[in-house]
């Protein structure tokens, strides 16, 4: 792993922390590195972004972070790799840079936060480990997340949530970010986001087959056009291999094309 970053001192803070954890890990190495470094990349990851404030929205920082990922764009030209963009607001920087790669397959939006609070939730619900359940959320890294419980299952088994369950865990998923910002602490949620693309990481580079859900340029997928929102996808080293289009409710299927505009 190489990390790159435009103030050298946040880099060697990264490296000597996380050269420790090659003992725990199958890593083989961590350093410090540029750009000149990306032609022998297979995944690049992009979490740069102008500094967190004290919001209600991730689309304030668009502006500022529409900059950085054009700026990173430029340095792409010529390199055929993977890219997993983690930096907010996640899916329109996702469409912007695989509009600007060509290759709408070699962008990767992070979004597995959103599934990961709603399992949370759910679990606390039902009292059973979050582990066990498994719960999936479509649509934008946002307001217009789309939580979908026509597909829940605990432990491999299907599971029909209340009225009143299924409203408490959308409120959790829609609300975590602004309860978590109004802390006003200066971070974000990193060690979720570092143990999710991690992971994301991982299905790309093994090509596991797993379904994943993850943002991406849809092209007509569910009738969206031109417009990344997170969809159950297969990984590959490619980026997006398949786009899996999940049979859904009626109101999740509505809701995921109103997240697209």
């Amino acid at each position: 792993m190489v990390v790159i970053d435009r103030r050298p001192e946040k880099v060697a803070s990264h490296v000597m922390d996380l050269e420790q954890v090659l003992g725990l890990s199958d890593g083989l190495a961590v350093s410090a590195g540029a750009w000149e470094e990306l032609e022998d990349v297979d995944v690049l990851v992009v979490c740069a972004s102008t500094a967190l404030t004290a919001n209600t929205s991730r689309d304030v920082y668009l502006e500022a972070n529409i900059e950085i990922v054009d700026g990173i764009a430029e340095r792409l030209a010529g390199w055929h790799g993977v890219v997993v963009m983690v930096t907010n607001p996640v899916d329109r920087l996702t469409a912007r840079l695989a509009r600007a790669l060509g290759d709408r397959r070699r962008v990767v939006g992070y979004s597995l936060n959103d599934s990961l609070r709603l399992r949370t939730s759910i679990a606390a619900s039902l009292g059973v480990p979050a582990r066990a359940v498994e719960a999936w959320v479509l649509g934008e890294h946002g307001d217009r997340a789309v939580p979908v419980f026509s597909r829940v299952r605990v432990n491999g088994e299907p599971v029909v949530l209340t009225a009143s369950q299924r409203a408490e865990a959308a409120d959790f998923v829609r609300n975590w970010y602004r309860r978590h910002v109004a802390l006003d602490s200066g971070r974000s949620s990193t060690w979720t986001s570092g143990a999710g693309v991690a992971a994301l990481v991982a299905a790309i580079a093994t090509g596991a087959g797993d379904p994943w859900v993850a943002s991406t340029l849809l092209d007509g997928e569910y009738e969206i056009f031109d417009a990344a929102v997170a969809v159950p996808v297969r990984l590959g080293p490619r980026g997006v291999e398949r786009v899996l289009e999940w049979e859904l409710a009626p109101e999740e299927l509505e809701a995921l094309r109103y997240a697209s505009r």
